[in-house]
């Protein structure tokens, strides 16, 4: 299980541990739906950073909460917003879908 009590972020490598073991864990992509067009880590929930306050009831607060987005600057930026609003299982997700597909998942499309 994560300690998001300690840790802000998660390697590639450990959240595909996870999600092998089948750890409950949900994945929020940060990024435009353009992005998402390109490449996505299956199962992600897109929500574009600024759609966010909006939509904070869709998200899950009861297992860890991956969020994701191309290199990790959005995604850090978005777990410090989620983690002030009560989301302490918010985690980012180092690197970004860019080091998923690059550590992870090399058939997948960079951009």
């Amino acid at each position: 299980m994560i300690d998001t009590h300690v840790a802000v972020e998660i390697t590639p490598e450990t959240l595909a541990a996870q999600r092998r073991a089948g750890a409950p864990l949900a994945i929020l992509d940060v990024r435009e739906p353009w992005e998402a067009e390109i490449c996505a880590i299956d199962g992600s929930i897109l929500l574009p950073l600024s759609t966010l306050p909006e939509n904070l009831s869709a998200l899950p607060q009861e297992i860890p909460l991956v969020v994701v987005c191309h290199h990790g600057m959005r995604s850090m930026q978005a777990v410090m917003w989620l983690r002030s609003r009560g989301f302490e299982n918010a985690v980012n997700l180092e690197g970004g879908v860019d080091a998923w597909a690059r550590r992870v998942d090399p058939g997948m499309a960079t951009y």
